[in-house]
């Protein structure tokens, strides 16, 4: 059985005596707290090594051997039809220096390798509305991003002296940031901060991984409403790296529902109804970059996140 490209190690752990003769699927379920038809999931998938070899799920575990299990691999994203409508961009806020969009999950931010097919830029340029050029051209107008699987707010430069107030409010974290997510069982403690050096991971180029010599990263989250398998966090950004509720969250054992690239549960999703991370951007706060005068704006979350908190109260997620 060939090993899947490895993801992030989100356990590494000798075996005891109290595990020898064990079935390694009865371990593992009861070390990482799932169930076991997910780490039998895991097995099958190459994502569990043993003494660094793949194994079956009916192996015996010997005290002494090593268990490593990495994150679920990634999977390809599916490339856009080049044909693709461009959508217009949904404005919540605007005026003639700035605006703040609602930007669906699955929209592309902007042109980069292997991006085909409508992004973000191209329905901003579509819909005629004016964008700063002052820093990368192939993004006009963006001073910062959301994950292709992310929806939510985004606050949108159309002038070149917003784009730098902007660029400089982000840079002094002056922004206010929440996040809603759903995460697979209940953090605790329900309120805590996570501060944890992020940096690009070693395994893999496209994800990120906590990281001693990576960049200062501060999440601060609230348990809004806990569920027994998966709970509802309100989740605030001190700071602004790539991935980074995602990383925070998976590194604290609580990835975000759906989020399989960082080990979150494929069970949990599909009861869920979730084809997506459960991740939205739903509050965005800064002063103006040219008036000084305060934005804020809030965005509901969209029909599936609404519909997979629906089946967690109902007690069928």
């Amino acid at each position: 059985m060939p090993a899947a490209d490895p993801g992030e190690p989100i356990l590494q752990r000798a075996a005891g005596p109290g595990e020898e003769g064990r079935r390694v699927d009865q371990v593992l379920c009861a070390w990482l707290e799932e169930p076991r038809g997910r780490t039998q999931e895991r097995l099958a998938g190459g994502e569990v090594l043993v003494d660094g070899r793949v194994v079956a799920k009916s192996h015996r575990v010997r005290a002494g051997e090593r268990l490593v299990v990495m994150s679920t691999p990634e999977a390809p994203l599916a490339p856009a039809d080049e044909a693709a409508e461009v959508q217009a961009p949904v404005v919540r806020y605007q005026d003639e220096d700035v605006a703040v969009i609602a930007k669906p999950a699955g929209v592309v931010m902007h042109r980069g390798a292997g991006v085909r097919g409508a992004t973000l830029v191209d329905a901003l340029q579509e819909s005629g509305m004016t964008l700063s050029h002052a820093g990368d051209p192939t993004r006009p107008g963006i001073v910062h991003r959301l994950d292709r699987g992310t929806s939510g707010l985004l606050a949108i430069a159309k002038t070149d002296q917003a784009y730098f107030g902007l660029r400089a409010a982000f840079a002094a974290h002056d922004v206010q940031r929440s996040y809603l997510a759903v995460v697979d069982g209940v953090p605790d403690p329900s309120r805590a901060t996570i501060d944890a050096p992020i940096g690009r991971s070693t395994s893999h180029r496209t994800r990120f991984a906590i990281d001693p010599s990576g960049r200062p990263s501060v999440t601060h989250y609230d348990v809004t409403e806990a569920h027994g398998r998966a709970a509802v966090l309100d989740a605030r950004l001190e700071t602004g790296r790539t991935h980074q509720v995602r990383v925070h969250l998976s590194g604290v054992g609580h990835p975000v529902a759906g989020d399989l690239t960082y080990g979150a549960s494929p069970v949990v999703a599909a009861a869920l109804g979730l084809t997506r991370p459960a991740l939205h951007a739903r509050k965005l706060g800064f002063a103006h970059p040219v008036t000084g005068l305060p934005i804020l704006v809030e965005e509901p979350p969209p029909d599936d996140l609404v519909d997979a908190i629906a089946k967690l109260r109902a007690g069928s997620g």
